[in-house]
């Protein structure tokens, strides 16, 4: 599905480059160069590329977890460093691979935090909290009063999720989200996630190396080679494009052509 054009970019990156701190402006010491690109609103945008291609470099500059050292990167209409920090932070959800939940915390709490912390009433909260587990699939009555380390690996990925998009973020950041599961249950929460986004229409970047996921997730994918932007396809497109630095990607899926069926 090729974006809507007449819609607005959510996300810019405009000439964007970040240095390491305290480098020169070498090679050595630059993990993204010149990145150009756009995220519009409510398409899902999945920045595919090897370990070190600097997609998570990229996806921390949009909520100022970092800041270029050149360059401009835009949220809704303003440059991130003219955003408070903690503002920008709290109208983006985020997931993570290792999840981040406080194991000290129950489900509730975990999932409760960002409306606490914008001191929501009780009532509201409780039942934001209620709704999101029904959401993503767990029961409240069975997991609100569970911890973390009671939870497998895909139902504490299901409350990570549901604790990102507590306080209803326009935008969602993803960092491998499912890499750490086995790949059953991985591809059970990636179609759960795949229908959930039909359903919500957020403005969602997601981080990955896994070609599949890129392709079945996407509505465009941005290809990243050593802190470049190699190019931005549709999943279309990357199947059938000829340059070799996506082709790679293509030539190693073992299901491409059931791939291209449900494309």
């Amino acid at each position: 599905m090729s974006p809507d054009s007449s819609r607005e970019p959510v996300i810019e990156f405009r000439d964007v480059t970040y240095e390491l701190p305290q480098t020169n402006a070498s090679t050595h010491g630059r993990l993204l160069r010149d990145l150009n690109f756009s995220v519009l609103r409510g398409e899902t945008m999945v920045l595919l590329g090897r370990s070190g291609s600097g997609k998570t470099t990229a996806l921390k500059l949009i909520n100022r977890l970092r800041e270029p050292s050149h360059g401009e990167v835009r949220v809704e209409g303003r440059s991130t460093i003219e955003w408070d920090p903690i503002a920008l932070r709290r109208r983006i959800g985020y997931v993570i691979q290792e999840i981040g939940l406080f194991p000290h915390f129950t489900i509730e709490r975990n999932v409760s935090l960002v409306p606490r912390l914008e001191a929501w009433p009780t009532d509201r909260t409780r039942a934001r909290v209620k709704e999101l587990l029904n959401l993503v699939g767990l029961a409240p009555e069975s997991f609100l009063e569970r911890y973390p380390h009671q939870l497998s690996g895909g139902q504490r990925q299901r409350v990570g999720l549901a604790r990102a998009l507590a306080a209803d973020p326009a935008i969602l950041l993803m960092d491998e989200p499912f890499g750490a599961l086995d790949p059953l249950t991985r591809d059970e929460v990636r179609r759960e996630f795949h229908a959930l986004q039909q359903r919500l229409g957020k403005t969602i970047v997601i981080v990955t190396h896994d070609v599949s996921e890129a392709l079945i997730l996407g509505t465009r994918i941005g290809l990243l080679e050593a802190g470049t932007l190699a190019g931005v396809y549709s999943p279309q497109e990357f199947l059938q494009s000829a340059d070799p630095r996506s082709k790679a990607y293509v030539d190693h899926l073992p299901t491409r052509s059931r791939l291209e069926e449900s494309l």
